[in-house]
């Protein structure tokens, strides 16, 4: 079974490397040490629900409401612009946004609201996720939920190094400057990723 372990392992690792939304918040937090326990495992928690439903069958269901996507992936648009326009402002006008050790003020229930949109109202994460990795792992039959735990596994992995690895980075975000350019490149990613959703790209 290790052979099916790892193709899903490589799959969902292949698939959640680049940088997005959900991505970008994570290794914001990990860097100003916020709630990185409970984002992540959120993060970890939302990935086994959905690898797990595309596993047992869920894409046909999302095949057969179109419109629940299309819904989706509007406001999905509205929420990356409205946060991707508040994360470009931060870089010019926030002062507490720029200190590092978690000196900025957030709830934890913010962080988690935070993590859960950007998670689940990104329409790629059903196309993606559940979609993709469950129509691979159908091909493995009974080793489909063997193909599934590598592809959870994955993911699980990537988030523990991007929300506790980004800690390493703390020296260089003590300077005010770098904490102004990473919210430059969340807020313009985000603002990519709004426009990328809308057209339908």
């Amino acid at each position: 079974m290790l052979p099916i372990f790892s193709a899903g392992f490589a799959l969902s690792f292949s698939l959640i490397l680049a940088i997005g939304a959900q991505n970008a918040f994570v290794l914001r937090q990990g860097i100003r040490r916020l709630h990185v326990a409970a984002v992540v495992a959120v993060c970890c928690l939302s990935e086994a629900i959905l690898i797990f439903a595309g596993v047992a069958g869920f894409g046909v269901i999302a095949e057969a409401a179109p419109w629940a996507l299309s819904a989706m992936r509007w406001g999905g648009a509205v929420f990356l612009l409205v946060y991707g326009l508040r994360s470009l402002r931060a870089a010019f006008t926030t002062d507490d946004a720029l200190k590092a050790e978690g000196a900025a003020e957030q709830s934890l229930t913010a962080a988690l609201t935070t993590t859960l949109i950007l998670t689940w109202a990104n329409p790629h994460v059903y196309l993606d996720t559940v979609g993709l990795i469950g129509a691979v792992a159908a091909t493995y039959g009974e080793g489909r939920w063997m193909f599934g735990a590598g592809a959870l596994t994955a993911s699980c992995v990537f988030f523990l190094i991007l929300g506790y690895g980004a800690r390493a980075l703390a020296p260089i975000f003590a300077k005010p400057k770098a904490w102004m350019w990473l919210d430059v490149i969340v807020g313009v990613t985000m603002l990519i990723l709004a426009a990328k959703l809308a057209l339908n790209l």
